[in-house]
């Protein structure tokens, strides 16, 4: 069987945009309170504070200092689309900077997340796209024809990403799910956001906490599990 330097598969079906507008407002830190395995490493952080994306992944697998299929998928990527690229563990060639942030910005992609470092920080914020990144270096990637894969499964931040999955990402992280999850998450996670919002008036109308939560009584099972023993 012959060893193919690029594998190149098909952009997938992107994620309706009446989805995508109410998973936007989701935080992921609320959906931190349901999952714990379909987030990205905490390592990788926004280069630019406050915006909150969501969009379909396309992934692209660029090794070392290599970036040649960087360009190839930056020719194919939709607005909408969330760039996710694996450096396979590179953490000294900065595969993003100014250029290529220009060129998403053209692209109108919604994101970028790069399991890596990045160059040119002043100019990708400048762009405007929101990126995110493990770092900043100014070793840059080189056109060397190496390999990589296009729309393929990659890891991001330790966790797997399938072409095609939703993109969820701000300040707190950033959270990955199947195209068909999205629509019961946000379903859920939005309702609880509103529910805080209503705490935080009753709040502001002089209620305890303990008055929404029966913490004395949670406290008290606790203790009875505990067989009475006090430290």
């Amino acid at each position: 069987m012959a060893i193919r330097s690029y594998r190149l598969g098909a952009m997938p079906p992107q994620i309706p945009a009446p989805i995508l507008d109410r998973f936007r407002g989701v935080e992921a830190a609320t959906v931190g309170h349901y999952l714990h395995d379909r987030f990205a490493d905490p390592a990788l952080r926004p280069l630019i504070a406050g915006p909150r994306i969501a969009g379909t992944a396309v992934t692209v697998s660029i090794p070392g200092a290599d970036s040649t299929l960087l360009y190839h998928a930056m020719d194919r990527v939709r607005p909408g689309d969330v760039v996710v690229i694996d450096r396979a563990g590179d953490l000294r060639h900065a595969c993003w900077g100014g250029f290529m942030a220009a060129v998403a910005k053209l692209r109108g992609v919604a994101g970028v997340i790069v399991d890596g470092v990045v160059t040119d920080p002043a100019a990708i914020r400048e762009a405007g796209v929101p990126t995110w990144a493990r770092g900043v270096s100014p070793v840059t990637t080189k056109l060397l024809n190496l390999g990589g894969g296009f729309n393929i499964p990659v890891s991001c931040g330790g966790v797997a990403v399938t072409p095609g999955d939703a993109v969820l990402a701000d300040d707190c992280g950033i959270l990955v799910l199947p195209p068909d999850q999205v629509e019961g998450i946000s379903d859920t996670a939005l309702a609880d956001q509103a529910e805080e919002g209503e705490w935080l008036a009753r709040l502001r109308d002089g209620l305890a906490l303990q008055d929404l939560v029966d913490v004395t009584a949670m406290l008290a099972e606790r203790d009875r599990k505990d067989g009475g023993i006090h430290g």
